[in-house]
């Protein structure tokens, strides 16, 4: 495997990253809701793989663990801003069959949250040898990169979105072509895919990809599909659809695409918040979808499943996460086998 290959998530797993919620961050009033909904998907985890868990206190983490789940637990006790680990952790590369962490600059999603806790979690993380000695960090931080901006197939095609890459609260004065160039080249890929439609209300990442439209293989795409015509998003999620009609995947076909339905409205202090089904995460023989509530859930899930055959749909309720504007997908961030 010569180059520099971004495995895509569906590949075998080590383990999962979560920075574990405390009563320092923004979940406060929420936090008995919040560690339930954590706990309950950590649990799936740790019957697959490992869980490294950044936390303020590892006793209080253990202790919602049996014995057996926690063999498979790594906490590590570090300051943290916020639980979005997909947003600050490492990208896993493989670097000329090297793996490889990639620490890319975590401004808080454009100097709108503090981050200066999260921006260093990875470097602490690589400084305390929990990786194997074979993996090399990558520092990146002059750029800023968030995990749920970019999503890979594994043969060399990043889908990512317009909205939030070419922001100005993140890499401005780069040009779009400079900022495709560094891609191509930090990551190892050779084709961006470039989504200029497409949105949810509340919203606070300025369009992530991983809540309108993700990979599930190298030629399947699932995304939000809104049917009616009455809801804001339609205009432009029906526009992101034709984008994805357009695009053809590796082997010049186009994309298997799966409709994921637009979730129900869920609401908070007046403010529709981003819920979406399109935030499912991939682990070892598994996908885990958030659930919101409502039919749709169900819906969704025989979606997804038909996207992944061969690994257990499984539902989280993930309802205390959206009230924070994030949810199953954000909350985590994987690696590959042979980084931990």
């Amino acid at each position: 495997m010569a180059g520099t290959v971004f495995p895509a998530e569906w590949y075998p797993q080590s383990a999962v990253q979560v920075t574990w919620p405390h009563r320092g961050m923004d979940w406060a009033r929420d936090l008995d809701e919040v560690t339930a909904c954590c706990v309950a998907f950590a649990r799936e985890i740790l019957r697959r793989e490992r869980l490294l868990v950044v936390c303020s206190d590892a006793g209080e983490v253990e202790r919602h663990f049996s014995r057996d789940e926690r063999r498979n637990l790594i906490p590590v006790e570090m300051e943290s801003n916020d639980s979005w680990t997909r947003d600050h952790g490492a990208i896993s590369l493989f670097v000329d069959d090297r793996p490889v962490i990639s620490d890319f600059g975590f401004n808080g999603w454009g100097l709108k949250f503090a981050a200066d806790r999260d921006n260093l979690i990875t470097a602490k993380l690589f400084e305390k040898a929990l990786f194997r000695p074979e993996v090399a960090r990558h520092n990146h931080l002059n750029f800023i990169l968030e995990g749920g901006s970019v999503e890979s197939d594994g043969r060399g095609t990043v889908l990512t979105t317009a909205r939030c890459l070419l922001a100005p609260n993140r890499n401005q004065p780069m040009t779009e072509g400079e900022i495709e160039r560094f891609l191509k080249r930090s990551l190892g890929v050779e084709r961006i895919l470039w989504l200029r439609h497409g949105y949810l209300a509340g919203d606070d990442t300025d369009g992530h990809v991983d809540t309108l439209a993700r990979f599930c293989d190298g030629r399947t795409i699932a995304y939000v599909k809104c049917d009616d015509p009455g809801d804001g998003h339609y205009g432009e999620l029906k526009a992101m659809e034709r984008e994805l009609e357009s695009f053809a995947a590796y082997d010049g076909r186009p994309y298997r695409l799966i409709a994921l339905p637009m979730a129900d409205p869920v609401w908070c202090d007046g403010e529709r918040l981003p819920a979406t089904y399109a935030n499912f995460l991939i682990i070892n023989d598994a996908v885990l979808i958030p659930f919101y509530g409502t039919g749709k859930d169900l819906i969704a899930k025989r979606q997804l499943q038909k996207a992944f055959p061969d690994h257990e749909a499984i539902g989280v309720d993930c309802r205390p996460l959206i009230r924070q504007h994030g949810s199953l997908h954000c909350m985590t961030m994987q690696f590959p086998i042979g980084f931990l």
